[in-house]
């Protein structure tokens, strides 16, 4: 679970927001404080034991989390209002398998809501809390975005100029080389090896002994004219095979073939779009 902290302050008062998985969830136990700054935990316990709050907490679940226990939270239901009926965050969560509300424990714990339960409970503190603390969290938002639209288009602009650096190289190194007497006599057992060696110039497992540390295969670490080449090489293989070549012959087809289609597709301006989109 990816779990980020960010700070916001409403008020003089800060405001934990925490984002799990791309989610936001702001601390109640932060808000709690504009009523009662040294107790806040309790504020919070008395908002949750209230009908209406347990109605609503019970609708957003039913809405927004499939995995909810509708039959606990019947049960809560029927219990709200009476004197002796208390309900803590915690009990909520691991009672009713609860999305809404996260409890953590700890220096930094606390009780901590999707950022619609978090408003409703501001403004169940306090509505002009409830507004400064929606303007606050708004003006956190706009800034990550923005963060991310820079990032963005840095990152475009890094990827432009780099393609340009690297032309020559890429041409260099991408090209397939032509196999020597000795590869093209070699016997493949897997066809799909007769194929890297007529693109990659080696086999799955000579890659895969250079490449120790790497993650996939061969061809999961291919570039993008190298998979359309792939593709075609795959379909015109099938048509040798029915004609009858043997694989010597098949290789050195297919390796020119692959030469040259690349030297195509390196320079091929609708590629290149593809890959600066």
């Amino acid at each position: 679970m990816v779990t980020k902290t960010k700070h916001i302050k409403v008020q003089d008062i800060e405001i934990t927001v925490i984002s799990l998985n791309g989610i936001d969830y702001i601390s109640l136990t932060d808000i709690a404080r504009n009523r009662n700054p040294l107790e806040p935990k309790d504020v919070v316990k008395n908002w949750i034991r209230s009908k209406t709050t347990i109605e609503f907490l019970g609708l957003w679940e039913q809405l927004n989390n499939p995995d909810f226990k509708g039959v606990e939270f019947d049960s809560f239901l029927f219990e709200a209002g009476s004197n002796s009926f208390t309900l803590s965050p915690s009990r909520w969560v691991k009672t009713t398998n609860s999305k809404g509300l996260i409890s953590k424990q700890g220096n930094n714990g606390g009780t901590f809501a999707q950022k619609d339960i978090a408003f409703e409970f501001a403004s169940w503190v306090s509505p002009g809390f409830k507004l400064y603390l929606i303007k606050e969290f708004q003006r956190l938002k706009e800034n990550e975005n923005n963060r991310l639209k820079l990032d963005w288009n840095l990152q475009r602009t890094l990827a432009k100029i780099n393609y340009h650096i690297h032309t020559d190289a890429i041409k260099e190194n991408l090209i397939p080389a032509e196999l020597t007497r000795k590869q093209i006599s070699f016997i493949y057992a897997d066809e799909a090896d007769l194929l890297n060696m007529a693109l990659f110039g080696k086999t799955s497992a000579e890659w895969r002994s250079e490449n120790p540390d790497s993650e996939g295969n061969i061809r999961d670490q291919a570039t993008l004219e190298q998979l359309v080449v792939l593709t075609n090489l795959e379909s015109l293989n099938a048509v040798l095979i029915t004609n009858g070549l043997s694989q010597s012959d098949r290789l050195r087809q297919l390796n020119r073939i692959a030469i040259m289609q690349m030297k195509s597709l390196i320079g091929n301006n609708s590629l290149n779009k593809l890959k600066k989109a």
